[in-house]
């Protein structure tokens, strides 16, 4: 079974393939220029559309009505599989706000600097994750602080 994380990736491969087929942002043009501005504009409008259209099926086939499995066996697996269906959906839903925070930072002028630094998150990394909003060095700061106050 996939898990949510790969759901959310392989959403994001196939919206990208959607998008103008020619163009990638390139270090080659000025950084967070008009062009690259409405690509990742469009990649999280349809981003967030494809994550709709998925949790309406989940909506549509929890409104066809109760599992009825026979065995137990199938039943309880089939309950498993909801459980995780619908944690996959919480946990689109709450990608989805990251989604609408990054549209607006791209409305402000702010999408692709990092709100601890102010750097460039660079390219490379919004490619690979759109919503990020802090450089790989300051997500790792991040990380460690998060782990630091865990361990206390």
């Amino acid at each position: 079974m996939a898990t949510a994380a790969s759901n959310d990736i392989d959403i994001l491969e196939k919206v990208k393939r959607s998008l103008e087929p020619d163009y990638v942002p390139s270090d080659d043009e000025p950084y967070m220029n008009e062009r690259q501005q409405n690509y990742f504009r469009m990649l999280l409008i349809e981003w967030k559309r494809s994550i709709h259209s998925a949790a309406d099926q989940t909506l549509q086939s929890l409104q066809d009505g109760p599992i009825r499995e026979p065995d137990l066996n199938d039943r309880a697996s089939s309950e498993t599989d909801w459980g995780i269906e619908l944690r996959t959906r919480d946990r689109q839903r709450k990608l989805i706000s990251k989604i609408d925070s990054a549209l607006r930072r791209i409305d402000q002028g702010e999408y692709g600097y990092c709100e601890v630094t102010g750097d460039p998150i660079g390219l490379r990394r919004l490619i690979a994750r759109p919503v990020a909003t802090m450089t790989v060095e300051a997500q790792e700061a991040h990380e460690r602080r998060e782990k630091v106050s865990r361990d206390d």
